[in-house]
């Protein structure tokens, strides 16, 4: 399996992410930091809450999609969880692993869990369901993807030389699991936290065959909750409290009743009737409710950038690109247009992402604003680039979605640049989500709107994207020093934290501000209406949308 199809759920749609649907929600908070001890037990602890879309798949190893991984991140649960502040902790695993001196290989011991089914949780449930997802007979969409270069032999089993039982990853015994790597990789322990890394028990998968996963009776549970209620398509389920789980006395609800509302306007009507608790609203409700003390907002760490196709000659110009970066007001977006919580991003990698491993300080404001807001430099380079390619005008053509805010947003940028680039033609297209992936993929454009929500918690997941033999780098952008720094942040400099920082903030530098090879644009955010008895909801960094294990009602 290719990175680039795996790309179209990282890659994010404007049509869903400025609208209802969300590719990832980003940010280390909850929605309440006090403690679920002080929830009232006399409260009924039901929540009522909205999700984007069906369920397209309840196999762990076959998920690639965010809704997905957010239902299973409710019922289901690794060797580790993210915790409350989006850390990698112990979940199955009673403890953090042990390693050897080289980072290479993990130990895992695992508590006492059970399925719901009354089954011990074994090391072999993860021999069992990573081989599964490794194995190109499964033709999982995400296993060989998370898998590859970081797991042993994941690649040659990828590339059919080698079988799914030589992957890096064995039991001991029944409470011991060994994962040996290629090569030490710093996000490891964040990485297993996802989907694709789950358990399966494989008594129970193989006595349901085909039928394995196909309704919420087809399945069993080792997480927070089990889940109910669901025939495959159903447009609605239900989260109900898993009392096997092993950390159950955390778990206060008892249920979460789930329905999919696709339209903004019919999630506010059913929270105003109070059918709901909480509900997403679009940007321009956002605009509307902003006043309102049951507003609230979210920062994810989805990313939007302008990408440059340098097979254009102009665009392969640096001073056309670093006008094109430095030509357009990122506020007028973020306050006016999407207006839900997002942020002007001026760094490739996202605000309250990943924090210096010597200071704590945030990646983004450590390393600084590298593409704001300035016309005065803008039209400098500008002037400089067209003399260099000898042009006085330039016409350029701008790919993005065809949703109504999409819209808004390319007649803004087309406005902006038009009116601070002299001499500048901005042909706009607003096409569907996947004809722009298309003509992406085709490289039928010269300047495209696009995002990226990161698979973990690490920045490798972004400044990747630009590597020279990066199958996601369709702009043709190649720097020697930028593929030296990231491929040494990746193995060199992998056990040294601070060099590899260094090494990485160095790199985004060179990709943003000295080859303006993209334009970082904002930074999304989410806008809800929340009721204020609603506690404790955590919000994910990467992975999963929401996590409910600690959520309660206070009334």
């Amino acid at each position: 399996m290719s990175r680039t199809k795996a790309r179209f759920t990282a890659l994010l749609s404007l049509t869903a992410v400025l609208s209802l649907g969300l590719a990832a929600c980003g940010g280390n908070s909850s929605s309440d930091s006090s403690s679920s001890s002080t929830s009232s037990k006399s409260t009924k602890q039901v929540l009522n809450i909205t999700e984007k879309d069906t369920i397209p798949t309840m196999d762990s190893t076959m998920n690639e999609d965010i809704v997905s991984s957010t239902v299973m991140d409710q019922v289901f649960e690794g060797l580790l969880r993210l915790d409350k502040n989006d850390q990698p902790a112990p979940g199955i695993a009673k403890e953090m692993p042990k390693t050897n001196k080289a980072q290479t290989v993990y130990t895992f011991k695992l508590r006492d869990a059970k399925w719901s089914n009354g089954d011990p949780v074994t090391a072999n449930d993860f021999v069992y369901a990573w081989r599964k997802a490794i194995d190109p007979k499964q033709a999982s969409p995400y296993g060989p993807y998370l898998m590859d270069g970081v797991i042993k032999n994941a690649t040659a089993i990828t590339n059919k030389k080698m079988k799914p039982d030589q992957l890096g990853i064995k039991a001991l015994d029944d409470k011991t699991v060994q994962v040996t790597l290629e090569k030490a990789t710093p996000y490891f322990e964040t990485l297993i936290t996802s989907s694709t890394f789950l358990p399966q028990n494989q008594k129970y998968v193989e006595s349901k065959g085909k039928d394995y996963a196909t309704s919420s009776d087809n399945l069993i549970y080792d997480g927070p909750f089990v889940l109910t209620k669901w025939n495959g398509t159903s447009d609605s389920w239900t989260y109900k409290k898993n009392n096997s789980y092993w950390d159950a006395k955390s778990v206060k609800l008892s249920q979460i009743n789930v329905n999919v509302v696709k339209d903004a306007s019919t999630g506010v009507n059913l929270y105003n009737t109070g059918k709901l608790d909480r509900t997403l609203l679009n940007g321009e409700q956002a605009l509307q409710m902003k006043s309102k003390s049951d507003y609230t907002t979210y920062l994810s760490p989805s990313t939007f950038y302008l990408d440059f196709n340098q097979k254009n000659s102009a665009l392969s110009n640096v001073n056309i690109r670093k006008a094109l970066s430095l030509a357009f007001d990122k506020k007028g977006i973020t306050d006016s247009i999407v207006a839900d919580g997002a942020i002007p991003l001026d760094g490739f990698i996202p605000a309250n992402f990943v924090k210096d491993p010597k200071t704590g300080k945030d990646f983004r404001a450590e390393n600084g604003k590298l593409n704001a807001y300035n016309k005065a430099e803008a039209q400098k380079y500008w002037k400089k680039g067209l003399k260099e390619i000898g042009k006085s005008s330039l016409t350029l053509r701008y790919l993005g979605d065809d949703t109504d805010v999409a819209k808004k947003l390319g007649e803004y940028m087309q406005n902006q640049l038009q009116t601070n680039l002299p001499g500048l033609k901005l042909q706009v297209s607003q096409v569907p989500f996947k004809i722009r992936l298309e003509r992406w993929d085709k490289g039928d454009y010269d300047i495209v709107m696009s995002g990226w929500n990161p698979d973990y918690t690490d920045p490798y997941t972004f400044m990747s994207l630009f590597l020279s033999d990066s199958p996601e780098n369709h702009s043709s952008y190649a720097s020697k020093e930028y593929d030296k720094l990231i491929n040494d942040a990746e193995t060199t400099l992998a056990t040294d934290p601070e060099k590899r920082w260094a090494a990485i903030q160095k790199a985004e530098k060179l990709l943003v501000q000295q080859d303006a090879a993209v334009a970082p644009v904002f930074q999304k955010g989410w806008a809800f209406l929340q009721q204020p008895y609603v506690k404790g909801v955590v919000k994910n960094a990467s992975g999963t949308d929401f996590t409910y294990k600690w959520a309660y009602i206070q009334k």
